[in-house]
């Protein structure tokens, strides 16, 4: 078995470089989402942008839906903590404006921008500025040509789509791209990606499933989709779109890569799900402990149970945490005991162990 038969596809893509976060050639695995703000009021954007930040969002994108937006756009590229893409639709000189104006790279999908001559004066425009350009085809937006075909599946479509594209970019020099090919599907966003990655595997892919829904319908297509491809070695950078507010989009990436053991931002919760030996209001206190965590930057894991007698032990791999019994608990920590705490002091001294041993991560 050669060298390359072992490696992960992403360790395989072309590393493309979006205002200092890499993307592919193995780097980790990078989080973005989507400003829901007006790109024309930049102080609004720029305010969700920092909330993002702090969320643990790496790649922000923006729209640039009118060329009224570019005075904001200059502004937020100039000012904001992350890079920004510009996510550009139809009109070719609102990607070439947003370029001049500062952009890290772009989103085009240029099925829908219009004639090749336009589509090559983007090409150009990012070439000169080493700007990447992430060539993002949609279910909803294929290109005529490939929609119409009856003889290929829509995830088929939407391969051929990113081939074609890739190929003419290819046949400008431009190669400093990024693949993605959204469904609201969940098994066609596997089978397509699954197959981009055979097709394509020197570019670096962007994965998620668009349109996925509010937060409990999107979180679990988002992750269902999403999981399986990371696991398999695809996927290079994520966006999990949800009808929500944007840093619950954040807030869900971190979980599944913390999940799936690829990188931990936040601690990891480990709680048990309350049974009839439960004497206390566990739910209300895993989801305070939750809550508190957000604020903790250690790559740890905490435990919350309900039972006494088996807490410590079935959560023995846990770095810290508490298990209740009637008006008490105790705090352990690796499986062992550490003390017995009252029930009402439980959560305040658990964090403060946590201070304790891992220093001040709050």
């Amino acid at each position: 078995m050669n060298k390359s038969e072992t490696l992960l596809a992403r360790e395989q893509t072309r590393r493309v470089v979006v205002g200092g976060v890499a993307v592919g050639g193995g780097a980790p695995v990078s989080v973005q989402s989507m400003c829901t703000t007006k790109t024309s009021d930049a102080q609004a954007t720029l305010a969700q942008i920092e909330e993002l930040a702090q969320a643990g969002c790496e790649i922000i994108r923006v729209a640039v839906p009118d060329e009224h937006s570019l005075d904001g756009f200059e502004r937020i590229c100039a000012e904001s903590p992350l890079p920004v893409v510009a996510d550009i639709h139809f009109d070719h000189r609102l990607a070439i404006g947003s370029v001049e104006r500062g952009a890290s790279a772009l989103r085009v999908n240029p099925g829908n921008i219009g004639s090749f001559e336009r589509v090559d004066a983007v090409i150009d425009a990012a070439g000169n500025a080493g700007v990447p350009i992430r060539i993002g085809v949609n279910a909803g937006s294929l290109a005529k040509e490939v929609d119409e075909r009856q003889d290929l599946t829509l995830s088929q479509k939407l391969v051929e789509s990113c081939a074609a594209f890739v190929e003419h970019f290819e046949s400008r020099g431009f190669t400093d791209i990024v693949l993605s090919a959204k469904a609201h599907s969940v098994p066609v966003t596997i089978n397509t990606y699954r197959m981009l990655s055979r097709r394509l595997p020197a570019y670096p892919l962007h994965v998620g499933v668009t349109e996925a829904g509010t937060l409990r319908q999107g979180t679990v297509k988002n992750c269902a989709a999403v999981a399986t491809l990371l696991e398999a070695g695809i996927g290079d950078t994520m966006r999990l779109s949800l009808t929500a507010e944007p840093v619950e989009e954040v807030h869900v990436a971190w979980e599944l890569l913390s999940a799936l053991g690829m990188r931990r931002l936040h601690p990891e919760l480990v709680s048990c799900p309350t049974c009839g030996r439960t004497q206390v209001n566990l739910i209300g206190m895993a989801q305070e402990v939750q809550e508190r965590l957000q604020d903790v930057r250690a790559p740890i894991s905490v435990a919350v149970m309900g039972c006494v007698v088996n807490g410590p032990g079935e959560a023995r791999d846990a770095d810290i945490g508490i298990a209740c019994g009637k008006g008490s608990g105790v705090i352990f920590a690796g499986g062992e005991r550490l003390r017995k705490v009252a029930e009402k002091d439980l959560v305040d001294e658990l964090f403060l162990e946590i201070e304790r041993r891992f220093g001040s991560v709050c």
